[in-house]
């Protein structure tokens, strides 16, 4: 087969009606339902990690990104996001379109390797939720609800489900980029750097929070962020193990090595921190987790248990350098949206060509091994790379020009000084205790 990950994408196959039980690998099916689940339990887990790192005035403001996220994509993906992500090619390429995805009418009754295909589109769906909710790390505290929703809307469309089309749909230009396409078993390039730098084009679009870096900006629950990061990293078992699409050898491969990355990085910022700092930080721990989860997650099908290790401790150390360039620039990427997400990702697509598991490189059509292939494939990923990073920045940056001319996507000075959430929300994220 062309990609050990390509059962993902083999959409316009064997088709048959869901009253043919015989169709139904209802032990895929299971494993399919409960990543979908594991996914959407991401999101929440995200509201947590960011939550905790903003100001208290900012608390609900920041985790309502995330969870509106979970009503605008969900439905914009089964309006238009599915069909637009994995329908037949039109426009050049430039995204696909069935009428059959239209609402996701024609797949009522439809099984696709042995699942119905309502479950692939629900889990591909989630991908789409969680990506603009990582994109609002880089702007918390400081961009009005209103803009925010619409932004996402708009970003989704033209940025998220285009790409998406390229790198996971069968007739997607970057999937059938080289030999064997560019490798993104679940979701570096199409969540992680289109997230990361459509978060620093924004941030710096939009500018600093008002008296950053001057005035000391703490986080208000780090117990809320930790638990947040545990959420994450559960949920991650799906987000990776689940893009098999599968119950068998590739599952247990891809949830092995989410495992034991998100493990390497950890200890690996803690311990960077330890010798630059002198302190090992719960949050210094946090980073490294997420550093390591989003540099396996291209990576999570072609390497072996010792090149999950490496990205980890390579994505750590580059993350980690990444946020030190962040501080020296001065820029306000709030919650290191870039650092982490765009950088870990770019690590994790790159260097997994040099740990691709040798049977891997036996199974990819027309993808040698030794050092010629590992030369090929990395000339695939860094243009994969390079592609997502000028249509994700520069097609951002053209959203934001046009929608802030139509409504101002930056909060108005009075509601960011007296905080997102008694501006936009009303409320108050702990009870009686004032904003600061």
């Amino acid at each position: 087969m062309k990609k050990i990950y390509s059962l993902m994408f083999l959409l316009f196959g064997y088709q048959s009606f869901a009253g043919d039980e015989a169709a139904i690998d209802t032990g895929a099916t299971a494993w399919m339902l409960t990543s979908t689940t594991l996914v959407l339990l991401m999101i929440p887990g995200l509201a947590m990690f960011y939550g905790g790192l903003v100001r208290t005035k900012n608390v609900l403001g920041t985790m309502m990104h995330s969870f509106t996220a979970m009503g605008i994509m969900t439905l914009l993906w089964v309006i238009c996001g599915y069909s637009m992500a994995f329908g037949p090619n039109i426009l050049g390429g430039w995204f696909g379109w069935s009428s059959d995805y239209f609402l996701l009418q024609g797949i009522d009754d439809v099984i696709t390797d042995g699942i119905p295909e309502y479950v692939f589109a629900m889990f591909q769906g989630k991908f789409a939720i969680i990506t603009p909710a990582i994109i609002a790390g880089a702007f918390a505290e400081r961009i009005s609800f209103k803009g925010y929703c619409i932004f996402i809307a708009v970003w989704g469309i033209l940025i998220y489900n285009p790409l998406c089309h390229w790198v996971w749909a069968s007739d997607g230009y970057l999937f059938n980029l080289g030999a064997d396409g560019a490798i993104d078993f679940a979701g570096g390039t199409v969540v992680h750097i289109s997230a990361g730098i459509s978060g620093l084009v924004a941030a710096i679009y939009l500018g600093a929070r008002k008296q950053h870096p001057h005035l000391p900006m703490q986080p208000n629950n780090l117990v809320m962020t930790m638990i947040g990061v545990g959420l994450l990293w559960v949920g991650w078992f799906g987000f990776n193990a689940g893009s098999s699409i599968e119950s068998g050898l590739s599952t247990a491969q891809a949830l092995t090595v989410t495992q034991i990355a998100a493990a390497a990085g950890a200890l690996a910022w803690i311990l960077i921190e330890g010798f630059h700092q002198g302190k090992a930080t719960a949050l210094g721990f946090a980073s490294g987790i997420l550093a390591g989860l989003v540099a396996i997650t291209p990576a999570a099908g072609v390497v072996q248990p010792m090149g999950a290790i490496a990205l980890g401790i390579f994505s750590s150390g580059i993350c980690y350098l990444a946020i030190m360039v962040k501080n020296k620039l001065g820029y306000d990427d709030t919650l290191d949206a870039f650092g982490i997400h765009g950088v870990g990702g770019i690590v994790g697509a790159l260097l997994l060509v040099f740990f691709i598991r040798e049977s891997w490189m036996e199974d990819a059509a027309g993808l040698s091994g030794g050092t010629w292939g590992v030369i090929d494939q990395l000339g695939v990923q860094a243009l994969a790379i390079l592609i997502a990073l000028v249509y994700a920045g520069v097609g951002t940056l053209l959203i934001l020009f046009v929608l802030n001319k139509i409504v101002p996507l930056r909060a108005t000075e009075e509601a960011e000084m007296k905080g997102l959430d008694s501006s936009y929300h009303g409320e108050k994220g702990y009870g009686m205790i004032n904003p600061s």
